[in-house]
């Protein structure tokens, strides 16, 4: 299968699973637990049926949206993710410069593979930073001074990862930075003789985000480490009032899947949410993201940008959760797959194919710009 024969979702991560060593692509892949949630995110749309409007004249249609005070040429965005130079060697750079080329927002992570400056330097497309609470109150300010010196216009706060999901086909295969693998991990590495090649003459594999704070060449876990120990489960809605305050600009809180946090959200003046259960790879048995998205914007969509994410596949996907109320939508393993199976010309090759089905979705729906939709436009089964 080559990039070409590429159409949507699952075929990217076919050609990802032909390119990738198995225990990789199982980090992409996998969800936590019995993997239900997971497979709920993306069956949840399936409930919900789309009413098209005909004879409005759509020759134009307008995609853009504003989220957070950033202007996108469309309502999707990358979600930061981790460890993007395992999947493909350009990594993040790849991703940023595709987010670029479509006029929408991009994300690093702390566990990014390229440095906050570095991507700054290399695109003017908005960029938010993800990041985590640690023990270290320190550090936490440390890594916003940080992020704000690099031009950083949004940060993101992960709240729904205190600890690491149980994800238990990385523990079959014994995934884990530095690399711990089983005998059966280190059989499918075997089988994909190039991407070993490609890790030994690239680039050394590095966090940029954290080197100062995580020894990359211990015999060790060093990620599980830094979710074990580095990360504070005391974490509370005092603690991060205070980074709110300290960041001064837009503030999003990532993992919120519930009416009531939503509120306390903008009660202590973050400018946004994501309603997410991080893919499904958290709390395994946890709600559909789209399934809490309509009552959440409905108590706080007027006092607070909601963004969503979490099971993401098609353009119409995107047209239910914009119909609800979300301002913007993101995608993870959306890009992460043609990242892998192509670099920058497969997260080209996916952001493109989702801008004609956006274009052509909102033409056959009858509407002109995303203001357009609405909850009028759906029914639930």
């Amino acid at each position: 299968m080559r990039l070409n024969q590429c159409y949507n979702f699952h075929d990217f991560r076919k050609l990802a699973k032909q390119r990738l060593p198995g225990p990789i692509f199982d980090y992409i892949d996998g969800g936590a637990d019995d993997e239900v949630t997971y497979k709920r995110n993306s069956e949840a749309f399936d409930g919900c049926d789309l009413l098209p409007s005909v004879l409005t004249g759509v020759e134009n249609v307008d995609l853009s949206v504003t989220v957070m005070g950033q202007k996108l040429a469309m309502p999707v965005y990358c979600s930061p993710t981790a460890l993007q130079r395992l999947f493909h060697h350009k990594g993040e750079r790849a991703v940023a410069g595709a987010a670029e080329k479509y006029g929408t927002m991009f994300g690093v992570s702390s566990l990014g593979t390229v440095s906050l400056e570095e991507i700054a330097k290399q695109v003017d497309t908005p960029q938010v930073y993800q990041f985590y609470f640690h023990k270290d109150r320190g550090l936490n300010r440390a890594m916003m001074e940080r992020a704000k010196a690099a031009g950083v216009q949004v940060m993101m706060l992960t709240v729904d990862s205190i600890t690491g999901g149980n994800r238990e086909r990385d523990l079959r295969t014994g995934f884990s930075i530095p690399f711990r693998l089983t005998l059966a991990g280190m059989m499918q590495f075997a089988l994909k003789p190039m991407w070993g090649i490609n890790y030994v003459i690239r680039e050394k594999f590095s966090l940029p985000q954290l080197d100062a704070h995580i020894k990359m060449g211990s015999g060790t876990s060093s990620i599980g480490d830094y979710f074990t120990n580095m990360l504070d489960p005391s974490m509370n809605w005092l603690d991060v009032e205070e980074m709110v305050k300290f960041w001064d600009g837009e503030f999003c809180l990532k993992g919120i899947m519930t009416v009531e946090d939503a509120k306390r959200a903008v009660d202590i003046g973050c400018t946004g949410i994501v309603i997410s259960n991080h893919g499904g790879r958290q709390l395994d048995g946890a709600r559909s993201s789209f399934d809490q998205l309509a009552e959440i914007v409905d108590a706080v969509g007027d006092k607070i940008d909601v963004l969503f994410d979490s099971g993401v596949q098609r353009g119409t996907h995107v047209l239910k959760a914009l119909s609800l109320g979300a301002k913007a939508v993101g995608i993870g393993r959306g890009y992460l797959y043609p990242l892998a199976a192509a670099g920058q010309a497969g997260v080209e090759r996916a952001l493109g194919l989702m801008e004609q089905e956006l274009l052509r979705d909102m033409r056959l729906m009858g509407c002109q710009s995303i203001e357009q939709l609405s909850k009028a436009n759906l029914r639930f089964r």
